[in-house]
């Protein structure tokens, strides 16, 4: 399927550059949105700490594009839990991406303390700044952590359960701050429900790294790779440059389409055994053999067992179509990984 509205806002932007704010911005998505936003000719404003992400991240983008392009690219090194630094960050911006947060399940449960001030109290923050700032978009990194044990499939944003770590509670207060600033100062944002993204720069490193490079990394370097309960657990699991287009297509929205959140996948599962005979097959073709089997271990806290997301709520009112299943994902992001892992 191709994605006409998407090209057609592309279209439009590489007529008409706007100023984009990514918070984030030296992490996994936020660089990813970086490229390519620069190689579309925008002005970008990026917000980063460093806490997750990483300036080698930021080096590769300025790798891959032009030297005029990267000039319209300004850094600002802050902190989205300090109110001033997020006003600095707004000032004379038209769209947010706002994607700086503590990520993972695990982390959360082992420090609920922080991931609340990251992801709360610098949603909060950002909210403020945005909102006077007068930005013509906010767009939000919502998770779907926040279906919690709800047990249906695929997964209706209209219908969520109790959330089953600080992380997900921490994520679906952001999409209820989000609703009442729309409601009490009519400041309406996007919230999209990232459902496990992966492609390139996303770390395999530390003992929160999302599932896809840390087996990857594994494999390259010819270490045990670890399966959580028996393997069926399932993911839909979505390529980067989907993510990517939810992104620039909401930011684009129409007043209508605001204070929403929309779930962002390409509406499949995938089981862990699936995804380790996926990643095997592909390493091989790019020149790595891996040898041994998967080791089964306990099921993680937090994790819930199946996730599937229905789409059909984006596809319809933004004109999201996930351009690469999880196949096509893993063979445009392996060559990354074998490059970048070794």
């Amino acid at each position: 399927m191709t994605a006409i509205a998407y090209e057609k806002v592309k279209e439009k932007l590489v007529q008409t550059p706007k100023t984009w704010l990514i918070t984030g911005v030296a992490g996994f998505i936020g660089s990813n949105l970086l490229e390519t936003l620069l190689l579309l000719d925008q002005k970008v404003v990026g917000l980063d700490n460093f806490a997750t992400g990483f300036q080698h991240n930021l080096d590769e983008v300025r790798g891959l594009v032009s030297d005029e392009q990267w000039q319209r690219f300004n850094f600002i090194e802050g902190d989205i839990r300090q109110l001033t630094d997020c006003e600095a960050a707004c000032k004379d911006v038209d769209y947010v991406l706002h994607q700086a947060a503590l990520g993972s399940v695990p982390r959360s449960i082992a420090d609920p303390i922080n991931t609340n001030n990251t992801n709360i109290l610098g949603f909060l923050n950002m909210l403020v700044a945005a909102r006077d700032a007068k930005v013509a978009s906010f767009t939000y990194a919502a998770s779907s952590s926040t279906y919690g044990d709800h047990p249906a499939l695929p997964k209706v944003e209209d219908n969520i359960g109790n959330p089953l770590s600080p992380y997900a509670v921490t994520k679906y207060v952001n999409e209820l701050y989000a609703d009442v600033f729309a409601r009490t100062y009519n400041f309406k944002t996007i919230g999209l429900r990232y459902f496990n993204i992966f492609g390139k720069r996303q770390t395999p490193d530390g003992a929160y790294a999302a599932v896809i490079p840390k087996w990857t990394g594994a494999m390259i370097s010819g270490k045990e790779v670890y399966i959580n309960g028996d393997g069926e657990t399932s993911r839909d699991f979505n390529f980067i440059e989907n993510a990517v287009q939810a992104n620039i297509l909401a930011a684009a929205a129409s007043e209508e389409a605001k204070n929403h959140v929309y779930n962002v996948a390409v509406g499949g599962r995938t089981t862990l055994n699936t995804l380790f005979t996926a990643l095997k097959e592909n390493l091989t073709s790019n020149g790595v053999d891996y040898a041994q089997s998967p080791v089964y271990r306990g099921f993680r806290e937090g994790d819930v067992r199946h996730s599937q997301a229905d789409i059909s709520k984006i596809h319809k009112i933004l004109g999201y179509v996930p351009q690469f299943d999880i196949i096509q994902g893993i063979e445009r992001a392996m060559p990354w990984y074998v490059k970048s892992l070794k």
